[in-house]
């Protein structure tokens, strides 16, 4: 199964090599076009999501496929060479597979079962669709994974009670001052921004703005949930008058500088409270050793989801048994994959029998009129079928549960071919009283 997976997340990369190599939304399909050009690539998904860059590729062999898919990180991504050796991990075969379906069930995420996976993965599969860069293996890769991480979070409670990011910041602003009081700013309109201004409302937070780059979109949410809507141009200046800003967007560009967080909170005397949440980051990284301000990131958020996810642990044993199950079916179809054309071979050649023994058939009976031919034809293919039923399904299973050696092992495992033409002459004799026609054939 050569199925490879090239990726770093947060558990072997810090942020700031994270934030270096997220694909940007925009970018990934421009990407996998770049990928596909590689010889040994035959299929290709990015997955660029909060905390992880997983490239999943088909390729030809295993050591030239990893080989190629270095070599497009150092270069189309530029990725430098200790990066390869401290934060890169490569998996093979079935371990990528399951690694997949660890990832859409949401087992690998920072927030255990969290919901915001699945669409990712739905997402990634999408734009290699667009890019042309899936075909059948990985197309079937990742359908399977979406099924897993619907069977996760409907089979256990991995996902009840789901805690997102969004909340997390939340829960820790709420430690540092009291919301109701507290004049509060959300960058970002989209889902997580979205996802934040509600959670503010809903633990009592009465003044709250939407910072956006559209003011329509920040206007929308703002009416939503009784909040003011600024554009992005009015960022410093909702900074200077607020007590918490989170910010959602991601763009790829810090969109809170330290020179700006200080020209804000200049003169002012209370500390601005900032959780970023952004991937890659929105805050820099300098904002942080500001007098003006204290700022968190998404590594500081670790203790308040490992506190608010506890009782997931209990159903992580449940979700491995369906992971575990459903890699093993994922292996069964794609070993069979292999016997695909000797089964094709086998129909085009019983498809030859069988039209040649009709033609002799027609032949030695020219009384037949339409309506008989039509019905000798229809008996035929009934009997080619139920003939190849049998030995085809063998075949599979076979398959499915272990390489075959040769095709010579598996022509032997489902038919003798030269007794074939002899069965379909009998089977065709039976069938002939049947049809009406007494005539010896």
């Amino acid at each position: 199964m050569p199925v490879v997976l090239l990726g770093l997340s947060h558990r072997t990369a810090p942020l700031e090599i994270r934030d270096r190599h997220t694909v940007p939304a925009q970018r990934i399909a421009e990407a996998l076009r770049a990928l596909s050009e590689y010889s040994a690539v035959r299929e290709a998904v990015i997955l660029s999501t909060c905390n992880r860059l997983e490239i999943y590729a088909d390729v030809e062999a295993y050591e030239l496929g990893v080989a190629q898919l270095k070599e497009f990180l150092t270069t189309y991504r530029a990725m430098r060479v200790e990066d390869f050796d401290k934060y890169l991990y490569t998996m093979l075969g079935a371990e990528a597979v399951e690694q997949l379906y660890r990832v859409a069930a949401g087992l690998d995420s920072m927030l255990i079962g969290e919901p915001q996976i699945m669409s990712q993965v739905k997402e990634a599969l999408r734009i290699a669709q667009d890019a042309g860069s899936i075909g059948p293996h990985l197309g079937r890769l990742f359908r399977t994974a979406l099924q897993t991480g619907k069977r996760a979070r409907t089979e256990t409670a991995i996902g009840q009670d789901v805690v997102s990011l969004a909340a997390a910041a939340v829960e820790l602003a709420e430690r540092h001052c009291d919301l109701t009081r507290t004049r509060c700013v959300v960058v970002g309109a989209g889902k997580m921004g979205a996802s934040a201004a509600k959670h503010l409302r809903a633990r009592g937070a009465t003044s709250v703005t939407i910072v956006n780059r559209t003011l329509r979109t920040a206007q929308t949410l703002a009416d939503t949930i009784g909040a003011v809507a600024l554009e992005l141009h009015e960022l410093p200046l909702a900074l200077a008058q607020s007590d918490l800003v989170i910010s959602a967007v991601g763009s790829g560009k810090f969109l809170i500088t330290a020179q700006m967080l200080r020209g804000a909170r200049a003169g002012v005397e209370r500390r601005l409270l900032a959780v970023d949440i952004g991937v890659p980051r929105d805050i820099e990284p300098a904002a942080a050793a500001s007098d003006g301000a204290v700022v968190y990131s998404l590594e500081d958020l670790r203790e308040v989801v490992a506190r608010s996810l506890e009782g997931r642990q209990a159903e992580i044993p449940k979700v491995e048994g369906i992971i575990t199950a459903q890699v093993s079916a994922y292996q069964r179809w794609y070993r069979s994959r292999g016997v695909a054309p000797l089964i094709a071979s086998l129909r085009t050649k019983a498809e030859e029998i069988r039209d040649g023994e009709i033609q002799r058939l027609f032949a030695r009976m020219p009384e037949l009129d339409a309506r008989q031919r039509e019905m000798v034809i229809a008996a035929s293919i009934t009997i080619i079928n139920k003939l190849l039923h049998e030995p085809v399904t063998k075949l599979r299973e076979t398959a499915a549960e272990r390489a075959l050696d040769s095709a010579a092992q598996q022509a032997q495992t489902i038919l003798d071919l030269d007794a074939f033409s002899d069965r379909l002459q009998r089977q065709l004799a039976h069938a002939a009283p049947l049809l009406g026609l007494e005539k010896d054939v």
